[in-house]
């Protein structure tokens, strides 16, 4: 019995191992270029429903945090299909890890924005500064799994978030402030994996 836990235990190690080293492939063009038409879409709503923020507040998070909501289930119901498609064994190690190299940077800014709201709503102009930079946190995070030229996605958000922070006032929540980052940085990369799958098949 204990041979076969340590045989469980080896296989376990080495798919976890092959996982690690293989490039993540679930996440797909098309789906990233759809979370982008969100942002615009959810940019438009706000300046149609919510001209003034700063004093509806709620309703500005609600917006944008149902239209994060939305986008990550997009993303991890087409993550699920296309991971048993294109990783088929690895599947589940892929999807595991993926989630793992994301999920801290969503907690902190879902943990960040909590803080903001109920101990210091004189500063939650920061919100979507502090949004976009730990999103690129995320990004960064996953690059070792993703194609090379997702670095400069990462850096995409990094350099909209601390621009949103540098205007140091309510001008951060400007519709655009979050709609044009996401919109630009969503295609950006759905442009990347397009382009990587393509070579792909090229050298194939």
């Amino acid at each position: 019995m204990n041979d076969l836990h340590k045989a469980l235990g080896d296989i376990t190690s080495i798919r976890r191992q092959m996982a690690r080293s293989t490039e993540f492939r679930g996440y797909g063009p098309a789906t990233l270029a759809a979370t982008a038409a969100f942002a615009v879409l959810a940019a438009g709503a706000q300046a149609l429903w919510v001209p003034d923020p700063v004093n509806h507040a709620g309703t500005y998070l609600g917006i944008w945090i149902w239209t994060a909501l939305v986008s990550a289930g997009l993303i991890g119901v087409q993550m699920h299909t296309r991971s048993r498609r294109m990783h088929s064994g690895l599947a589940d190690e892929m999807i595991r890890m993926a989630v793992e190299q994301f999920l801290p940077s969503a907690v902190a800014g879902a943990l960040a924005t909590v803080v903001l709201v109920r101990f210091a709503p004189q500063a939650q102009w920061m919100i979507p500064g502090l949004w976009q930079i730990v999103f690129s946190l995320g990004v960064f995070s996953s690059c070792r799994f993703l194609p090379r030229p997702m670095v400069a996605a990462g850096a995409w958000y990094l350099v909209t978030g601390l621009f949103c922070i540098s205007l140091g006032d309510a001008r951060a929540f400007s519709p655009w402030a979050m709609g044009i980052p996401y919109g630009v940085g969503q295609l950006m990369v759905a442009g990347i994996l397009l382009v990587s799958a393509k070579e792909d098949r090229a050298d194939a």
